[in-house]
């Protein structure tokens, strides 16, 4: 779910970024140095990327309205992929496409001691804001196993500003490693290799946040046990004789659809049904208020099995030649 510290953490790191990256670009001007200029680009897009993920926070809770009847929630996770996309397009991009030119054209690495002063300054900068981020990420992902609570988060920032910052200190050591080699070996065209390696690490970064910033966007189910707790919960209501089964798709970090099938007693009338229905409704929102759109599908299990069955049986079905 989304936790107010995730916001302070995206702040921490604009900040730091935005620090960085005057910092590198005015080192990188001084020393005429491809990986430091690559560093510089990396925190202005990280700058950029975290002014984007607090917008679409913003604008993630927003209230529904009838154009948007189950409101804005997927903001996020849209602003979210649109991150990943600058990661690679202008990080990742711009770097590959320094290291090249450096590498056709060598340049010597002027006053390299300017790099080492700057990219140690940043190390710590990015290891504050990294710190923070891990420790969030962490308390986050509760009994999970890292890579496991990346796949399953439903909340893109918090693991987007660790994977960024984790990024930005393996592009400070690379960085600095082309400098020294650049200066001490001379060798200009290992600064351009260490630009390159730059960019391979953001592309890296950008495809995983991609992915799953991609998954999200399309819809992904709410955790499990939200699931079995929805349907405990709905089916103690009095006059619900058994509750089938549900969809669930997460709409935002703290934001989740509903489609609920639920049996009911079998001498309910009209108006009991609907009451029962709000009773549902009521008992629903009380335990999970992250619940904000809940449908109710009147169905005996049979009919529910029935539907599921021939789920099954479409997804199982091989494809006809062309389709």
């Amino acid at each position: 779910m989304s936790d107010p510290s995730t916001k302070t953490v995206v702040y921490a790191a604009l900040a730091g970024n935005l620090l960085v990256a005057v910092t590198k670009g005015a080192a990188a001007a001084w020393t005429g140095s491809s990986s430091m200029l690559s560093e510089a680009v990396h925190s202005l897009v990280d700058t950029g990327n975290e002014v984007l993920l607090l917008y679409g926070m913003h604008r993630a809770q927003k209230q529904a309205t009838p154009e948007h009847p189950i409101g804005y929630g997927r903001e996020l996770y849209f602003w979210s992929f649109i991150v990943a996309v600058l990661v690679f397009a202008l990080g990742a991009g711009v770097s590959v496409v320094e290291g090249i030119a450096h590498i056709r054209n060598p340049e010597p690495v002027e006053d390299a001691y300017v790099n080492y002063i700057v990219l140690a300054l940043a190390f710590v900068f990015e290891g504050v804001s990294w710190f923070f981020s891990l420790r969030q990420y962490l308390a986050a992902k509760g009994d999970l196993g890292f890579f496991e609570a990346f796949r399953k988060s439903k909340d893109p920032p918090t693991f987007m500003v660790l994977f960024e910052d984790s990024a930005a200190l393996a592009g400070i050591v690379l960085a600095a490693g082309g400098t020294y080699a650049s200066a001490s070996l001379g060798l200009p065209v290992l600064d351009g290799v260490a630009s390159i390696a730059i960019g391979v690490v953001l592309a890296v970064v950008a495809v995983l946040l991609a992915r799953e910033s991609k998954s999200l966007l399309i819809g992904e189910r709410a955790d499990h046990g939200l699931s079995e707790s929805i349907l405990r919960v709905a089916g103690e209501v009095p006059s619900v004789h058994r509750a089938n089964g549900l969809i669930t798709v997460q709409l935002a970090p703290d934001q989740v659809l509903v489609a609920l099938s639920l049996e009911f007693a079998d001498e309910l009338r009209t108006p009991e049904i609907e009451q029962t229905v709000l009773a549902v409704e009521k008992s629903v929102r009380a335990a999970h208020s992250e619940v904000v759109t809940l449908f109710i599908k009147p169905q005996t299990e049979k009919t529910y099995q029935d539907a599921q069955r021939r789920l099954e049986a479409g997804k199982n079905t091989p494809k006809a030649d062309g389709a």
